[in-house]
């Protein structure tokens, strides 16, 4: 008998998301949860995943350290222990109670699960193992529950994604805004069909980007729009990467089927050359047709956002803390500064406690999306709060703590480190640090915005650009596009740590500034294989340099020597070249390998030697190694670094 993904997923007791994943690892193909596998597939997943779940928890027991303590520690000095900044020991320690001082000693109860997430088992002392008995108090795990899923329409300008969210919402803000262009960040919960949606609605795309560059996923799922009759824009492939940079799922709408021009067909094939390809067309990606103004198709992509919500899984713990994201900043006169919070997780309260990059606050007031002001905010709730002693920026991490003495010592910690910041430059990928950074073991990959002045030179360029990857560098090319190097691309660069590249296109005022700001390199040339070879030179230095090996020198065992506590030690003649103690070896007995390694002792008359040269005796003793006999060689070799 049959069973579809997410059935099987539930017999195992594990995520359908990763069930995927780990499916697609082992070379089992399938589309989505609702695929199916049959009996024989079931079981055989199921003994796989048994033994990759017991080769984790070895591989988890051997990274288990031990430490010994004989005091309760405080969270700081919890902290120190493990390393990390106090504030995320805080938020860790926030999942499993109550904790209003960095100073005092934290309950045991807590502090044993922040030692079990970081894989330290504890060893008591006996005194403390009496002063817990007395102590001991039960855990009381946080519920998980189901999240809404959070929604980012982007796309082409006019291509409805205003309209779109305008349908949904049943309201009217696009008559009000001019050109169709969204004017503002808007953060909207939407009950519709018995779930519950939020949708942020940006002006293009900077805000996403702005808020994944700094390492923040305050999207769930991406809705790209695109309109029937006008196909794949510039802004549509941008969208794409964006959201492909910040690994976020993508439905595509297709809007305005309605038109007389429209070709849904002609967007899937443009689409699907950028690995967006529909499932009646044998892909994995959902697609919907819908008529954003005559409100046809929007029920179906509800119904597909739901679909995508259910794989992905989503939980929240409302009884924790609040964790959240900032989206927009802005100050009015008369009430302050006002800020959208996204709370992703846990709950927040009127009168809370909170830290938010460097600036902290308490909760005075939270309105909704309606306008209208509330006293709680669980998980997957937009707000508007205030009760900020400064001005935080979008994409920052909003955080409830116990109290202002705890947010301060936190806001202080994260001013100092700052400043260390502030004082050393943002690394940033350029050609000319391409050799360091890889020294360093910084480069993995080099990213690559590449903007050309016509499809011609852009497909070129990227056929050329492809053919220098190797099994050690990866040179991608994460965004191409025709035109000039704009504001936008200078973003994603900025998201992603990459190479703007222009080949006879001009740069935007606006973007050299932002460029100059974010530190991001722009390259400019007019000539193709000027432009190949100076990144192909840069990448010689980005390869690892190859390892040549270079023997150093050779030596003859003549003699035989047991020391008392030593053991054997070889009496040996240097026949060739010059010998050192920070050598490799390699023994041999007529020319069979007996031993590698390098773990030996170098001897002159009875003393250390760090080198000795042809012609001259010495003693050699390899460590756990006594079958060395006369007429033994014994090769000493090294490693040159070579550039390829």
């Amino acid at each position: 008998m049959k069973k579809r993904v997410y059935e099987v997923a539930e017999d195992i007791k594990m995520p359908t998301k990763e069930l995927i994943a780990f499916l697609k690892k082992e070379g089992i193909s399938v589309k989505n949860h609702m695929s199916t596998l049959d009996e024989e597939t079931i079981e055989i997943i199921k003994v796989a995943i048994d033994e990759e779940r017991k080769r984790e928890k070895r591989a988890i027991d051997e990274e288990i350290k031990i430490v010994p303590i004989d005091k309760l520690p405080s969270l700081k000095e919890l902290a120190e222990q493990l390393g990390l900044p106090l504030s995320k020991v805080m938020q860790q320690a926030s999942k499993f109670g109550k904790v209003s001082s960095v100073e005092k000693e934290l309950p045991w109860d807590i502090a044993e699960k922040v030692y079990e997430q970081h894989h330290i088992k504890v060893n008591l002392s006996s005194k403390l193992k009496k002063i817990l008995k007395t102590k001991k108090t039960k855990i009381v795990e946080p519920t998980s529950t189901i999240k809404s899923p959070v929604i980012t329409i982007v796309g082409h300008v006019d291509h409805g994604k205003t309209t779109l969210l305008d349908v949904i919402r049943k309201t009217k803000v696009t008559k009000k805004e001019a050109g169709g262009i969204t004017q503002h960040i808007g953060a909207y919960v939407v009950n519709l069909k018995n779930n519950r949606f939020v949708f942020i609605d940006t002006p293009g795309h900077e805000a996403f980007t702005s808020l994944r560059s700094r390492g923040v996923k305050a999207t769930d799922i991406v809705i790209l729009v695109v309109a029937a009759d006008d196909g794949v824009m510039p802004q549509t492939i941008e969208a794409i990467n964006h959201a492909r940079a910040a690994n976020v799922p993508i439905i595509v709408a297709i809007n305005k089927v309605d038109k007389a021009n429209a070709n849904a067909d002609k967007v899937k094939k443009e689409l699907s050359k950028y690995q967006l390809v529909s499932e009646d067309w044998g892909g994995d990606t959902l697609f919907v047709e819908i008529s954003a103004l005559q409100n046809k198709g929007v029920d179906e992509l509800l119904d597909l956002i739901s679909l995508q919500a259910e794989m992905l899984e989503l939980k929240a713990n409302s009884e924790l803390p609040a964790i959240g994201v900032v989206i927009e900043t802005k100050l009015d006169k008369r009430k302050g500064i006002l800020v959208s919070v996204l709370i992703q997780n846990g709950h927040l309260n009127i009168g809370d406690y909170f830290v938010v990059g460097t600036a902290y606050g308490r909760v005075r007031s939270i309105m909704d999306d309606m306008g209208k002001l509330i006293n709680y905010a669980g998980p997957s709730t937009p707000v508007e709060i205030t009760g900020f002693n400064k001005m935080p920026n979008a994409g920052d991490i909003f955080q409830a703590v116990a109290n202002e003495h705890f947010a301060k010592i936190i806001i202080n910690e994260r001013a100092i480190e700052e400043k260390r910041i502030e004082k050393k430059e943002e690394e940033r990928v350029s050609l000319e640090s391409l050799f360091e950074e890889m020294k360093k073991g910084k480069i993995k990959e080099l990213n690559i915005i590449l903007k050309a002045d016509a499809q011609g030179s852009l497909d070129a360029l990227q056929e050329s650009l492809s053919t220098l990857s190797s099994e050690e560098v990866e040179v991608k090319v994460i965004h191409g596009g025709i035109g000039s190097i704009s504001e936008t691309d200078i973003m994603l660069a900025s998201a992603s740590n990459a190479l703007v590249v222009g080949f006879n296109v001009t740069i935007e005022s606006n973007a050299q500034k932002i460029a100059k700001n974010e530190k991001i390199e722009i390259r400019t040339y007019n000539i193709i294989y000027e432009l190949i070879d100076e990144i192909k030179a840069a990448l010689q230095g980005l390869l690892k340099p190859k390892l040549k090996e270079i023997i150093d020198g050779r030596a003859e065992v003549r003699n035989i020597f047991k020391i008392p506590k030593i053991g054997i030690v070889g009496g040996c003649y240097v026949i060739e070249g010059k010998i050192s103690s920070k050598d490799h070896i390699r023994v041999f007995r007529k020319e069979e390998k007996i031993y590698e390694g390098k773990e030996f002792s170098l001897k002159r008359f009875k003393e250390d030697a760090k080198e000795v040269f042809a012609g001259y005796e010495c003693g050699i003793n390899i460590e756990k190694f006594d079958d060395l006999q006369v007429e033994d060689t014994i090769v000493f070799y090294n490693f040159q670094e070579v550039k390829r």
